[in-house]
């Protein structure tokens, strides 16, 4: 078949400023061919969204159950509405993307009060959340109701199983639910070296936000009930917020290249070890500080604002606090040795001149 399509860019490109910026996992982009053609049941009916619930059930559990939908920000709005009542309100980490980089869709959209807490490394504690969980009966103050953490958080810092255990049983303790924000849960998995039940549902998490596009997909995300007690109407949640396809096949069937097999640790095991890649050689270069521990796909680091800017021409990243000189480099499943090497001798180069 013929197309008037053409190439707009170089595919040898690539740069550091997020693992958005990848293309489409060659898997993933075989299993949307394999499920076009012919007729499905639209709205999540079709064959594909039925399967998909059997890997989700070997992944987190027989009572577990996804709700794809189009992107990270539309799962996290969708899950936090279906945890929380009118009154309710969200705790979460300072930095926390829902807080800082979703434009305040979970204020603005689904109407909740975020509550946040000032962490040294973007993990939350009980100690931290305590400092805002308290007046549930306070009728001039946003109920406390969920506490929402990401694994692995905006850092790139990663949460044990044993820390992710004693947030869920303090937060439930005090009535509330967890939410677990998880665009780059596959990374965090394959940081910990352990199944990601094993921070999630064996660890007390409610509800997930599980993500695909970090990870090789071409879009779609899910939001994975762990608990079905801790929520209500996600399906009328899901369609009121604009994350109901129709086509929900070529979502679904993504989900299932990730997760049927071990494409989604592949992918997060490169990455990730393309970062520590990067961060040693970093560490020896004179004049930059890796400012967190490299635990997943991103490398927090400072330097000279002047050669920030001179090797954002040579290669795409973002400032992270401008101001400080702090910047964000991150790895993607597709990131090559040769990506890091060239990268890091660009680096070597402009902190010389």
């Amino acid at each position: 078949m013929k197309t008037d399509a053409r190439r707009h860019h170089d595919p040898e490109v690539r740069g550091f400023a997020s693992d958005n910026y990848a293309g489409v996992h060659p898997e993933v982009l075989a299993a949307i061919a394999l499920a076009n053609g012919g007729h499905q049941i639209a709205y999540g009916e079709d064959d594909y969204t039925d399967h998909l619930q059997r890997v989700i059930h070997s992944h987190f559990g027989a009572s577990a159950e996804a709700f794809p939908v189009f992107n990270g920000t539309g799962a996290n709005v969708v899950a936090l509405q279906a945890l929380t009542d009118r009154w309710g309100s969200v705790i979460c980490a300072e930095s926390a993307h829902i807080n800082v980089d979703e434009g305040g869709a979970p204020e603005r959209m689904a109407g909740l009060k975020m509550l946040t807490v000032p962490t040294p490394d973007g993990k939350l504690t009980p100690e931290l959340i305590d400092r805002q969980a308290w007046g549930w009966e306070d009728e001039h103050r946003a109920m406390p109701q969920v506490v929402s953490l990401a694994q692995n958080t905006e850092l790139g810092t990663v949460y044990t199983p044993d820390e992710i255990r004693a947030i869920c049983d303090h937060a439930h303790q005090h009535g509330m639910k967890v939410h677990l924000d998880g665009a780059r849960i596959a990374n965090a998995a394959a940081s910990l070296n352990v199944p990601m039940r094993a921070f999630t549902n064996a660890a007390g998490v409610d509800v997930i936000s599980y993500g695909g596009t970090k990870n090789g997909m071409l879009f779609g995300e899910a939001v994975v009930v762990l608990n079905p007690d801790a929520v209500r109407r996600m399906k009328h949640i899901r369609k009121m917020s604009m994350q109901l396809a129709s086509k929900m096949r070529f979502v679904s069937v993504q989900l299932e290249a990730l997760l049927a097999k071990d494409l989604w640790l592949r992918n997060a095991r490169h990455a990730n070890a393309m970062a520590q890649r990067l961060a040693e050689g970093v560490r020896s270069v004179d004049g930059v500080e890796i400012l967190y521990p490299v635990q997943a796909n991103a490398v927090f680091a400072r330097l000279p604002h002047d050669v920030s800017e001179r090797l954002q021409k040579r290669y795409r990243f973002y400032f992270w606090d401008e101001a400080a000189g702090d910047v964000r480099w991150m790895c993607a499943y597709d990131t090559t040795e040769d990506d890091v090497d060239g990268f890091l001798t660009a680096l070597k180069e402009e902190m010389s001149r």
